[in-house]
């Protein structure tokens, strides 16, 4: 799992400054206010004051876009962020050949979704005793062997990717504004979402602070 900034909305400002694109959120805030456009030194205050008030629309003029490699099964949950654009690698037509690593972990006693403790079962197959990770191993590289077999043979990669299972390693490229970011964070980010699409979250956070310092203080990220 890896995630980094690819893009972010720059200025482009006829009076010839540069702002930064959390600066550039307080200069489009401040719309009405033209002659203290440009003042930086109170913009923690405003962006704290439209945060409290809920003024998000300041908060949508700006995008950021990152780079996210996780699993397909992961890569699923994050799509159905719909405020968000999207671009995703396509194993129709590249060949997918790596896997993410699968931890097993306990279910949980009352929500069907949640998962607790880390730990690694034994599971009775063709007579033996085997830990789950080995038999996850042996089925992992059956399926990718089965996978390039049927690439050799002349099958579509579109047909031979069927075969793959969901930890199969997916690239996507995430755009949204930092509205939806905001929102993105707040649910993504609590103990309550899957670990593995909440260590993607808590990367991206990292990329959002370095970028919008002053809006994560004021949202507590």
């Amino acid at each position: 799992m890896q995630v980094s900034l690819v893009s972010i909305t720059k200025s482009c400002l006829p009076m010839g400054e540069q702002l930064t694109a959390e600066q550039l959120i307080v200069f489009i805030a401040r719309v009405s206010n033209p002659g203290n456009q440009l003042n930086h030194e109170t913009a923690d205050k405003l962006i704290s004051y439209l945060i409290k008030n809920k003024h998000w629309s300041p908060f949508e003029m700006v995008d950021m876009t990152v780079e996210i490699e996780t699993s397909r099964g992961i890569a699923q949950q994050i799509l159905r962020h719909r405020s968000f654009s999207f671009q995703e690698f396509s194993q129709r037509y590249s060949e997918a050949t790596d896997m993410e690593p699968i931890q097993l972990r306990k279910a949980g006693s009352t929500n069907r979704q949640s998962s607790t403790e880390q730990f690694n079962p034994e599971i009775e197959a063709n007579g033996n005793v085997w830990n789950a990770d080995e038999l996850i191993e042996l089925h992992l590289k059956s399926a990718n062997a089965l996978y390039q077999q049927l690439l050799r043979a002349g099958v579509a990669k579109e047909c031979a990717r069927f075969v793959l299972p969901i930890t199969t390693q997916s690239k996507i490229y995430m755009k949204g504004s930092v509205r939806s970011w905001i929102h993105y964070l707040q649910i993504r980010c609590d103990e309550h979402t899957q670990l593995e699409h909440r260590q993607v979250a808590e990367c991206i956070r990292v990329v959002f602070i370095e970028q919008f310092p002053n809006i994560a203080t004021a949202l507590g990220l």
